[in-house]
């Protein structure tokens, strides 16, 4: 429990994070990773080289500390960066390293202006929101590995299946090495894949949407190459260029907080860009075989039919349900999933499922609340560290 005059300090600082937050993540990683280098092999170096991470985490702690006298309003935020931590092998013994350094770096950036006071509340602080994490990371192990099939950090897996989708999207089928069955998880989840590429010191961790529904044999991911951006290309060439039937990968359980509310008879509808139709491919085939009379709409955004996946294979799940609406729109021919779009073929009172590139989801999500749907109602992913998505009406 924090005291009030840490309470009065912590929330003192908030404008001088507000304007100084993203210098001081910066020099935090920069810091952490010259003191802690083998932390490189839990970190997205694309990311990193991007600046998303230390974006994510100055939002973070912005957001703690406006309300680090009520943190429960954090709570679905922490939950969400937990399911990535788990995933990604974040552990209790890493808490206390990351401290240090964000103090360090929040003293290096504001120098006399960072005065004890100020330093030993943010110390309070930050032990009480990491407590958090760790607790609630902690229950997260436990539940994955005790699930039937399930198991703890990263086990090997093996390509039992490679088909190429699109121009430049490729599903990959994995299997336990081990022999044993796949686990279960929701329709939407995601998986970690950690890659040793020959030539490079550290691993390499990327995180990849399940999109097949769950009860099959294997593991579906289906990946982009990103072969015209860098660093990011460097795992998926590698997996598209390198990677071949028989091989093995290592492969965290399924996790995260996007995923289709399977108890629900509400209309459904499925946005998506680009790559960001892989969880809706999980959700359409769960509500395919377990709720075919569930309304639904799917609207889907590609540039161009050469580069838009799984276009039969919607066809084919759809041809067994009773109320769908499918519509493409591919920008290549001006066509945009705009407001207007939205307001003619979003279903009313549906769960609203929104995947895709930043870009594309702040312009759906916005508008779907300019339209009246509520945040209730409407879920979205992001690929990589969560970015804030201001509503357009906040």
């Amino acid at each position: 429990m924090l005291s009030s005059q840490t309470i009065a300090i912590v929330k003192s600082t908030v404008p001088v994070l507000a304007e100084h937050g993203q210098n001081i993540t910066t020099v935090f990683y920069k810091n952490l990773f010259s003191a802690h280098p083998e932390l490189l092999n839990i970190f997205n170096h694309a990311n990193q080289k991007q600046g998303r991470q230390q974006t994510a985490l100055a939002n973070t702690v912005y957001a703690a500390a406006q309300h680090i006298d009520n943190l429960a309003v954090l709570l679905p935020a922490v939950k969400q960066i937990a399911h990535k931590h788990r995933s990604l092998g974040v552990k209790a013994e890493h808490y206390p390293i990351v401290g240090a350094h964000l103090l360090g770096a929040i003293k290096e950036v504001l120098g006399d202006a960072a005065t004890d006071d100020i330093i030993n509340a943010w110390g309070e602080a930050y032990g009480v929101i990491a407590d958090v994490f760790i607790q609630v990371e902690n229950e997260m192990y436990v539940e994955a590995a005790t699930q039937s099939n399930g198991w703890n950090e990263f086990k090997d897996f093996v390509i039992v299946d490679k088909i190429k989708e699109s121009d430049i999207i490729t599903s990959f089928y994995l299997k336990p090495a081990d022999g044993s069955a796949v686990t279960t998880y929701q329709p939407g989840q995601y998986i970690t894949v950690r890659l040793s590429i020959p030539g490079e010191t550290y691993m390499f961790n990327r995180q990849y949407s399940l999109s097949q529904a769950p009860g099959n044999e294997t593991f579906r991911i289906s990946v982009k190459k990103e072969s015209e951006m860098d660093p990011n290309g460097k795992v998926s060439c590698y997996l598209h260029n390198t990677v071949e039937i028989g091989d093995q990968i290592e492969v965290s359980a399924p996790a995260g907080d996007f995923y289709l509310n399977v108890d629900s008879s509400q209309p459904v509808t499925l946005i998506s860009g680009g790559v960001g139709i892989t969880p809706m491919m999980s959700m359409l085939q769960t509500i395919s075989q377990n709720s075919p009379s569930r309304p639904v709409s799917f609207l889907h955004g590609a540039r161009n039919m050469s580069l838009h996946a799984f276009e039969k294979e919607v066809h084919t799940l759809l041809s067994v349900m009773e109320d769908t609406t499918y519509v493409t729109q591919y920008s290549d021919n001006n066509q945009l999933i705009t407001k207007e779009f939205l307001a003619e073929n979003v279903l009313a009172k549906s769960d609203i499922y929104v995947c895709g590139p930043v870009p594309f989801m702040k312009a759906v999500v916005n508008s779907l609340y300019e339209l009246g749907f509520s945040e209730e109602n409407v879920h979205f992913e992001f690929f990589g560290p969560a970015v804030t998505l201001e509503p357009a009406h906040a």
